[in-house]
């Protein structure tokens, strides 16, 4: 208990699967959490689960006003966030994301949740947690009492993936900004620290999704994906978040520019 005691955090997308595991891992260690969820009904759900000091905030990660409208809440709420967790994002929007088959309307809805939200989540994330009475502050070296943010990337940022070849372009994006927000932190010495988490098969509704899209039996996917983890079974969702809470406490103080990898050993072979 405490690893994350008393820090104000903010979970995008976490009224589901990793991002309500990450919320939950986190609240139970100690930090006030704020859900910046689209889905009104599970974000608070969520919050009504993890009680005290938790708030719920309505949350489109695609557009910049919500993204201000959400540090202010946080701030007239509970003070300057501690840690932010991008970890909202979507999967498809049609049922195959082959390159044929890929419209420009699908990539694009793809691009603007998952690399645009994340984007504007660092960059109002940077100004909120530098913030003191409207002018930039930095915060203490090596990460004690500083910032931490963490991306929700994928094992689709760091390997080819020709059945979903919107998602894992968005997710290698993600994977490299989250490099050059941590070096640009780190030179400029405001504290905070960025890290990129990438799952590989996990058992959430995404990962249904996963095996539910094009043709063939979803059960038969999911038994031949579980066939090429070497550790032999598929994640879980707090398997990912408590990745998270390492990341984004202080234990992680000489952490950034990292990409976690939680895959069981797939992308090991």
């Amino acid at each position: 208990m405490g690893r994350v005691e008393g820090k104000i955090a903010i979970v995008t997308g976490g009224g589901t699967g990793i991002g309500r595991a990450a919320a939950t891992r986190l609240a139970e260690e100690g930090a006030i959490v704020t859900i910046a969820e689209f889905d009104a009904e599970s974000g608070q759900a969520v919050v009504a689960e993890l009680g005290g000091d938790a708030a719920f905030v309505r949350h489109d990660v695609r557009e910049e006003a919500s993204w201000q409208n959400l540090m202010t809440a946080v701030a007239e709420r509970h003070g300057r966030p501690d840690i932010l967790i991008n970890n909202a994002g979507i999967l498809a929007t049609g049922n195959s994301q082959e390159l044929a088959d890929t419209d420009m309307e699908q990539w694009r809805a793809v691009q603007t949740v998952n690399v645009e939200g994340v984007f504007l989540g660092c960059k109002y994330g940077v100004a909120a947690m530098t913030a003191d009475s409207g002018r930039a502050q930095k915060r203490p070296r090596g990460g004690d009492g500083g910032g931490a943010i963490v991306n929700m990337s994928s094992v689709a940022g760091l390997i080819s993936t020709p059945h979903l070849v919107a998602y894992g372009a968005s997710k290698g994006a993600v994977r490299q900004m989250t490099k050059s927000v941590a070096i640009d932190c780190a030179r400029k010495g405001l504290g905070i620290r960025c890290n990129s988490v990438h799952p590989g098969v996990i058992v959430t509704n995404m990962g249904n999704q996963v095996m539910n899209l094009g043709a063939g039996d979803a059960d038969a996917k999911w038994a031949a994906r579980i066939k090429v983890i070497p550790m032999g079974e598929p994640g879980q969702a707090v398997d990912v978040a408590n990745c998270i809470l390492f990341l984004a406490s202080d234990e992680a103080r000489h952490v950034t520019g990292a990409e976690l990898v939680v895959d069981g050993g797939m992308t090991a072979i």
